[in-house]
């Protein structure tokens, strides 16, 4: 075999091999992509099914019913809505936007009793502004009644900080702010704020939550009973307004 011959074969070897190892290559990309695939599948699907467990545990709760939230609306409303958040929760923050002009109106038309009812769950190890958060609110909520309370309620989650950050993005000071802003007298909430004095409430809040089976946020039942209608947050807010419009 000439020279050029042999150059020529193994030109076409390395070729053949290049070629079988390219396949080799893809068959094992496409094993690994569908076993990521399948474990993601069992973690989600997992996740959704404990997610829906736990929610099936949840007591029936009518609104107004609790010593630990704010309301609006009538009591005599055709329906009633409940609402357990921590004001730390990216997906509380999510369905209090998408929901709360709506229910609102809806609340003031006579259509619907809305309660939101705040406890502790992200915070811990460290992490204090869910406890802070939600004690002012009680403050608030005891010394300038529902109204501003609500008002602060909404601020707190407009102005929500980050999960990783949020002791220093949610000072005392921001939370002193924001009841001013919804309409609280400085004196009355500024020195019970920084002291910490609405701990005890949130603990009895929490408590309340957790001995009626809330173990996620948000967590919503209509009428009575568990809402979870949608695979998002924002389709359970369109579907959770559709419900009682």
């Amino acid at each position: 075999m000439s020279s050029n011959s042999k150059a020529t074969a193994r030109s076409q070897k390395a070729a053949e091999m290049r070629a079988a190892q390219k396949k080799r290559e893809a068959r094992r990309r496409i094993l690994t992509i569908t076993g990521v695939v399948a474990v993601m599948a069992l973690i989600i699907g997992g996740s959704i099914l404990v997610s829906v467990l736990n929610k099936k545990e949840v007591k029936a709760a009518a609104a107004g019913s609790s010593a630990y939230g704010v309301t609006i609306g009538k009591k005599d409303a055709p329906h009633s809505i409940v609402i357990y958040e921590d004001f730390l929760c990216p997906f509380c923050r999510q369905l209090e936007s998408a929901t709360r002009s709506k229910l609102e109106g809806l609340a003031a038309d006579g259509k619907v009793f809305v309660e939101y009812r705040p406890f502790n769950l992200l915070g811990g190890e460290g992490r204090t502004y869910p406890i802070r958060a939600a004690g002012a609110f009680s403050i608030v909520l005891e010394k300038s009644g529902p109204e501003v309370a609500k008002k602060f309620h909404d601020l707190l989650f407009e102005h929500q900080p980050s999960e990783q950050n949020a002791d220093a993005e949610g000072p005392d000071s921001d939370l002193v702010k924001y009841a001013v802003e919804a309409g609280a007298n400085e004196a009355d909430v500024k020195a019970a704020i920084e002291a910490g004095e609405g701990a005890d409430w949130v603990t009895k809040a929490t408590k309340e939550a957790q001995d009626s089976g809330v173990s996620s946020t948000p967590t919503v039942l209509l009428d009575g009973q568990v809402f979870q209608d949608g695979r998002t947050i924002d389709d359970i807010a369109k579907n959770l307004v559709a419900a009682v419009d």
